[in-house]
Formats: structure tokens, C-alpha cells, sequence
């Protein structure tokens, strides 16, 4: 493979002056910048497992919660196994478990050291401030703020830290255990597990390197790595306008790792990064993973039923106006502003994530050469494909009764509750051990110990997020907030509350779930607007559609949360490229959403 287009390599793609061998140093890089230095250790045995075999296993959407470090990924050589590198790594790796350039481990290790003071200082001072609010407000706001700093610097893996703010709020008082811990029930958790258990058998049957190379080999999509991530956040948008963006991004995010495990075997063939490089640190791996996850919450705002904040938000705003929002209303003015947002979407993280190649040359007879050996689909794949098939239409089925009866419909409500998309993930997942592959030797697609992989720590990482979210409603300080900063602000004008909402709605959702930020805010904004005699039918959809926002932190929104856990997005990617497309994305709902209010009429 040859390119004329190529960026300049990052350490450890080629040597460096600090690393002229390309020896390896402590551990992987989990920075933002590109692929580091060569590994070393053991043969990893091949690289390609045979569709069906344990060692072809790997994580689910997300990664594999075993040990997975350098010395087990390389072989004698010094070349990376691309494939166990990318599907079968620990996904919240310590600095023991990367591989640092110098510099790069000078910087996680102050990072991280600086988060095991910083945290407890940071909840301490909050803590002893003479504020004028309830006790139970004020706890929970500095055990959020520590855990904030602890998900930001990572002294501990992110996962651990929710826990350690969860223990924090019932040792403190705030509530006790179980209401503490009841949100870990939560419909979206199921979601995660049967939906991280089909990604499972889709990645270990090897379904998703062959979707991979079916979107390469479409007609100039598979040339440019521009383009293939823009054509997969094309795919994802409208996608998750129909289907939730958390069972989006879950049932995709295995074929994004499957074209980057291509692309970084092309750059591994062709001579183009050392043999011994990291291709969990491409920086084209992820531009298409933040792409996956970003995406779908940009088309989930193109319908109602596209993300629960949309439904939530529409309803509360009924309630109070009494102006009925209908399906083709919210979608023809949703259009115009999603279609902004992908666009700058894709400009943004292009940029900030540039990959390190443009064109890619001869990849139409290396994918043709890749296809050929993979061969007729074998009966594994065929039966996990099956499942995934039934999980998805089933998930689709809501949104097509949306459109034919109607969300006001008793229909669309009984389908929609009994349809629950946890609900439907579990059975889809179970599918996976009911449906044989070998009858003979009563063989499913998957088996307990495949099952196991599944990325556990997202699970719990998310699952803090949404005890955060429910408390801040439950004990008033997001009320509390939004009436201090209202007061404070002195709004009084249709832009400035407009403004005020997207803000507040984003900041919330940051640091809980998009569900929890939309029902919080829309409460909060609709009396200021009441107040201050301005109509609240635009600020309160402009904190419906910023809810859907939040990009800058793993528990923001289910999607991110499992893009972190794919292993290759640092969370220092995230924070970079999550705020610049908050601030756009907020910019654009604040100036754009008001004219197109006034051009359909909705609302009117």
C-alpha cells in the first residue's frame, strides 16, 4: 500500500530520537496523540483466529474486561497482533498495562498522581463553603465534584471511581443504600449487557471483520479514510434516528473495529508503522469511534422517538404549552440543524484527530484478497447474524409503529413498553445460546465463558452515572443550580433564556445521562420563561435537543461510554474533542433552533 498523503508519524510509529530502535518503554500510551513505541514479549500466536474459536474471542462492544498487556500481544519479532490488540485488550488499562513514549509517561503519571490529591481536596473545600443550600445539595455536589476529578485524571480506572463516589454518597448520608443503588436496575444497563453480549459473538465469529469489508469495498468510500468515516457516521445518524442511539453504537461499534483492525493491518503490511506499533493509538481509530458515538447522538434529534430526551422533553413542553409537536413537525425542523451538526461534526473531529493517512492506495485488491480468504459464511456467523437480525428488527419495530399510528397512539405505547429496548437486548442476546451451530454437539454461538468478556466496567461506569442523575433530581440541586445561576444571570430576554437552557442542559448532561439532564432541565426552564413573560416553547425544546449533547466525559451518554470502552479513545480525545463540539453543536441550537421555529411554524 502506498500513499502520497501520509502525516507525519507519531512516536513509536517510526523511530524517534528519544527511541531510535524503537525499544519498547513502559507501557501503551492511552494520550491523545498517535501510535507509540514498539512492544516486545512472547509470540501471541496467530494473529487470525478461525471464525468460532476462543482464542478469535474478544471484547465486546468495548473490550474485554482480562488482562491483556503489551508482552502478550507481539510476537518474538517485535510485530503487533493487530487483531488481539484492538478486539482482545483490557479496556481501563493501568500505566503498567501501555506503552508510553518518555514524555508521555511523565505526563499520565503526574496526571494521574495529581488525581489522588486533587480529588479529595477539591470535595473537602466544596464541602466546608458557608453555602445557602440543604446539606443533602451540598454533600452530593462535592462527592460529584471529586468524582469529576477522579474520571478526569484517572488515579483509579474510571469504573472504579463511580463506585467511589456511589459509597461516598451513603457513607455521607445523602441517601441510603438501597435508593443508592436501585438505579443500577435501569432498562439501559440491560441494554448494555445483552447488546455487548451480541457484539461479543459478532466479533468472535468474525461478522464484523466481514462488515468491515464489505463498507471498504463500496465504490470510493473504501480510498480515503475521510471518507470512510464520514460514510459511517452517515450510516449511524440514520440509523439512531429510528433505533436507540445506546443499541446504535453497541450493535456498530464492532464493525468500526473491524475496518480499524483492517486499515492498521494494511499500515502494518505495506511497511508504513513499525512492526511493533500500537494501533489501539491510531488516531484514525479514533476519529471513526467518536465518530460512531457522536454520530448517533446527532441523529438521534432528527425524530421524536429518536433518544428518550426527545420524548421527555416533547411531553413536558406539551404539558406546559398545551402545542402539540407532531412526528413530521420536529423532524422538518430537527433536519436543517442535524445536518449542520454532522457537518461540523465531521470538520471537527477530522482536525483534531487527523488521521495518519489520507489515500490509501491498492486497497481495493487487498480487501478483494481479504474477502476471498474469509470464504462462505459458516454456520457461526449465520446464527449470530440471525440473532442480531431479530434484536434489531425488534428494536426498529417502535419506530415503524411511530410512524403509521402515531406516538400519541395506545399502540405505539403498549409496543413501546413491552418492546423496551433492554428488554429486547437480553432476548436478542439470548438467541446466542439457544441457536445451535452444531446440534450433534449441542453447540450455541456463544458460550458462558464468552459471555464473561463483556466489558463490565462500562456497565458499572454508566450505572454510577445514572445514580448521579437521579439524585440530582431527587434531592433538588439541579433545581438548585438553575435557580441560582437564573437569579444570578438576571435573564430576561427569549435569546439569553435560550442560551441558558442549551448551557445548563449540556453542563448536566456532562456529568449524568442525557435521560436524566432533559427531565432536570426542561422543569427548570419553562417557569424562568414564565417569569419573565417569554414564550417558553423555545427554550425548553432548546434544552430537549442540547440533553442529546454531553460529549466530553465516558458518562455523558451511554454511546460515549462504550466508545471509551472500545480501548481506543483516551479520555483525553474525548475531553479535547467533546468540548470544541459542545461549544459548536451549542452555538448552532442556540442561533439556529429559534429560525427554524419560525420557519415551520411548530409550536405556532
Amino acid at each position: 500500500m502506498k500513499s502520497d498523503e501520509t502525516e507525519p508519524r507519531q512516536p513509536g510509529v517510526a523511530p524517534t530520537a528519544a527511541n531510535p530502535s524503537n525499544r519498547p518503554s513502559a507501557g501503551w500510551a492511552a494520550g491523545p496523540s498517535g501510535p507509540s513505541a514498539a512492544p516486545s514479549g512472547p509470540a501471541p500466536g496467530p494473529s487470525k483466529p478461525a471464525p468460532g474459536s476462543a482464542g478469535a474471542a474478544s471484547g465486546p462492544a468495548g473490550g474485554v474486561s482480562g488482562p491483556s498487556g503489551p508482552s502478550t500481544l507481539v510476537d518474538a519479532s517485535g510485530r503487533t497482533d493487530v487483531t488481539k490488540a484492538l478486539m482482545g485488550q483490557a479496556t481501563y488499562r493501568s500505566l503498567g498495562e501501555q506503552r508510553l513514549s518518555p514524555a508521555e509517561e511523565r505526563f499520565e503519571r503526574a496526571r494521574r498522581t495529581t488525581g489522588l490529591w486533587l480529588a479529595p481536596l477539591v470535595a473537602a473545600v466544596f464541602l466546608a463553603l458557608p453555602l445557602d443550600m440543604a446539606p443533602s445539595q451540598q454533600t452530593l455536589a462535592g462527592i460529584l465534584l471529586g468524582v469529576i476529578v477522579l474520571w478526569v485524571t484517572e488515579p483509579v480506572p474510571i469504573p472504579v471511581g463511580g463506585l467511589i463516589g456511589v459509597a461516598a454518597i451513603v457513607v455521607f448520608g445523602v441517601v441510603p443504600p438501597d435508593d443508592a443503588l436501585s438505579p443500577f436496575g435501569s432498562p439501559t444497563i440491560f441494554t448494555f449487557i445483552g447488546a455487548f453480549i451480541l457484539a461479543q459473538a459478532m466479533l468472535k465469529h468474525g461478522v464484523a471483520r466481514r462488515f468491515a469489508f464489505f463498507m471498504l469495498s463500496l465504490p470510493g468510500v473504501g480510498r480515503s479514510t475521510f471518507r470512510l468515516i464520514v460514510a459511517f457516521g452517515v450510516i449511524t445518524c440514520l440509523l439512531s434516528a429510528f433505533v436507540s442511539n445506546t443499541a446504535t453504537v453497541a450493535m456498530l461499534l464492532p464493525t468500526a473495529l473491524g475496518l480499524l483492525t483492517v486499515i492498521a493491518k494494511m499500515l502494518q503490511d505495506r511497511g508504513m508503522v513499525a512492526p511493533g506499533f500500537d494501533p489501539a493509538r491510531l488516531r484514525v481509530g479514533a476519529a471513526l469511534v467518536l465518530m460512531l458515538a457522536y454520530g448517533a447522538s446527532v441523529g438521534g434529534l432528527l425524530t421524536p422517538v429518536g433518544s428518550p430526551p426527545n420524548l421527555i422533553g416533547r411531553g413536558l413542553i406539551e404539558e406546559a404549552t398545551g402545542e402539540r409537536i407532531s412526528f413530521a413537525q420536529w423532524t422538518l425542523t430537527a433536519l436543517p440543524l442535524c445536518a449542520a451538526m454532522f457537518v461540523v461534526l465531521a470538520v471537527v473531529l477530522l482536525l483534531l484527530n487527523r488521521p495518519e493517512i489520507r489515500r490509501i492506495e491498492g486497497v481495493q485488491e487487498y480487501v478483494r484478497q481479504e474477502r476471498a480468504q474469509l470464504g462462505p459464511m459458516s454456520r457461526a456467523e449465520v446464527t449470530t447474524l440471525a440473532a442480531f437480525g431479530i434484536t434489531v428488527a425488534l428494536w426498529i419495530f417502535p419506530g415503524v409503529v411511530a410512524l403509521v399510528a402515531g406516538t400519541d397512539s395506545s399502540v405505539y405505547e403498549t409496543v413501546g413498553d413491552r418492546l423496551d429496548e433492554g428488554i429486547v437486548a437480553v432476548l436478542g442476546a439470548s438467541l446466542l445460546f439457544l441457536l445451535p451451530t452444531d446440534w450433534r454437539r449441542r453447540e450455541t454461538a456463544l458460550n458462558w465463558s464468552d459471555a464473561a468478556r463483556i466489558d463490565w466496567g462500562t456497565i458499572l461506569l454508566f450505572g454510577t452515572g445514572i445514580i448521579f442523575g437521579s439524585l440530582l433530581a431527587d434531592t433538588g440541586l439541579a433545581k438548585t443550580i438553575g435557580d441560582s445561576a437564573s437569579d444570578a444571570l438576571g435573564l430576561s430576554s427569549l435569546f439569553f433564556i435560550t442560551a441558558f437552557a442549551a448551557v445548563l442542559a449540556i453542563l448536566i448532561s456532562e456529568t449524568t445521562s442525557n435521560t436524566a439532564s432533559a427531565a432536570v432541565v426542561v422543569p427548570i426552564i419553562i417557569p424562568i420563561a414564565a417569569a419573565a413573560q417569554v414564550d417558553p416553547f423555545v427554550p425548553a425544546l432548546a434544552a430537549t435537543f442540547a440533553a442529546s449533547f454531553g460529549f466530553m466525559l465516558p458518562v455523558s451518554t451511554p454511546q460515549n461510554a462504550i466508545a471509551y470502552g472500545s480501548g481506543v479513545v483516551p479520555i483525553t480525545t474525548m475531553i479535547r474533542s467533546g468540548f470544541t463540539f459542545d461549544i459548536i453543536g451549542a452555538l448552532l441550537i442556540i442561533l439556529g433552533l429559534p429560525l427554524m421555529v419560525a420557519l415551520t411554524g411548530i409550536g405556532g
